[in-house]
């Protein structure tokens, strides 16, 4: 069977299919919201804007892809977590789009949330098995979440930033060194440059940290003449030792389980390097399946609709 999977987040319109008696994504494909020189994102009626104008184009790309014709149900997230008052405006536009194909093919329509998605790419794209018992962060924009995913696909809050998000921290600093917004692969690519050694100052307590100590930091170093490469280094590295040390305290109460981390900031290798060097064994998955997508989501709908086992891999 295939599935159409739908994600309209607040950085990227993304359409995958995926093949639930092969296992495999068809195909996927994505596109950015575009955010004008110098602002830090999109206000929500921007957002629903560019979606619903996206959205049909995306579908033609798929249609000369794969056979949509074929398509045995839809997934889509209809909000950013499983969790009372999680809501956004953009993942409408998806909603919208997905009803009305299912309607209209007469399939089964599946509604999940964007963090579910991601999670569900990571563990895919590891190659674990749907009904995992794992550790899994999800860090992005919007996001830098440790949470326990069990075997049904739900997924447990066990720590987060008190107050900035990792993707903020990154952003923030790669527009004010002028990169577009989103600007991570930008500050990750600057920070390859850098040869320095560094030892950036973290704040963990428990299994929450806070990260607006980081943006002030960035903004010092800069101030006080630092280059952009080694900045934009230590921007990562500082990520990479916070998600290190919340990953060990978290280990401590769930002994055994595996690492895994998702999100568009977990597209770093300088994050990526930095924290396996600690954490021998965390799962790193590439960007395609690491950052926004819809192929997290197609796979929860092929799950809920009973086209895939969750004990296959």
């Amino acid at each position: 069977m295939l599935i159409l999977g739908i994600d309209t987040s607040n950085y990227a319109t993304s359409l995958a299919v995926f093949d639930a008696t092969a296992k495999e994504v068809v195909c996927d494909t994505k596109r950015f919201l575009p955010v004008k020189p110098g602002e830090l994102g999109l206000r929500q009626s921007d957002a629903v804007f560019h979606h619903t104008a996206a959205l049909p184009q995306l579908l033609a790309e798929l249609k000369n892809k794969a056979p949509l014709t074929g398509i045995g149900a839809v997934g889509v997230s209809e909000k950013p977590r499983a969790a009372a008052g999680s809501y956004m405006p953009c993942f409408l536009a998806g909603v919208s789009a997905a009803s009305a194909f299912a309607a209209a093919r007469g399939v089964p329509l599946v509604k999940t949330t964007h963090q579910q998605g991601h999670a569900a790419a990571a563990l895919y794209a590891a190659g674990l098995p749907q009904d995992t018992k794992a550790l899994l962060f999800h860090v992005s924009g919007g996001t830098t979440d440790l949470l326990r995913h069990a075997p049904d696909g739900t997924l447990t809050l066990l720590g987060t930033s008190t107050d900035l998000y990792a993707g903020q921290a990154v952003d923030r600093l790669g527009v004010r060194l002028g990169y577009a917004f989103p600007a991570g692969a930008r500050v990750s690519e600057a920070a390859l440059r850098c040869v320095e050694d560094i030892s950036p100052k973290s704040a963990v307590r428990g299994l929450d940290c806070s990260l607006s100590g980081l943006e002030n930091q960035c903004k010092a170093l800069l101030d006080a003449g630092r280059a952009p490469e080694y900045v934009c280094k230590y921007c990562l590295l500082c990520i990479a030792d916070t998600l290190v040390r919340m990953a060990l305290s978290a280990r401590r109460q769930h002994a055994g389980l595996p690492v895994v981390f998702a999100g568009g900031v977990m597209s770093s290798d300088v994050i990526r390097e930095a924290v396996t060097a600690r954490l021998p064994g965390a799962y790193f998955v590439p960007g395609r399946f690491a950052s926004d997508n819809a192929i997290g989501v197609a796979i929860l709908a092929a799950r809920e609709v009973g086209a895939w086992p969750i004990t296959s891999p």
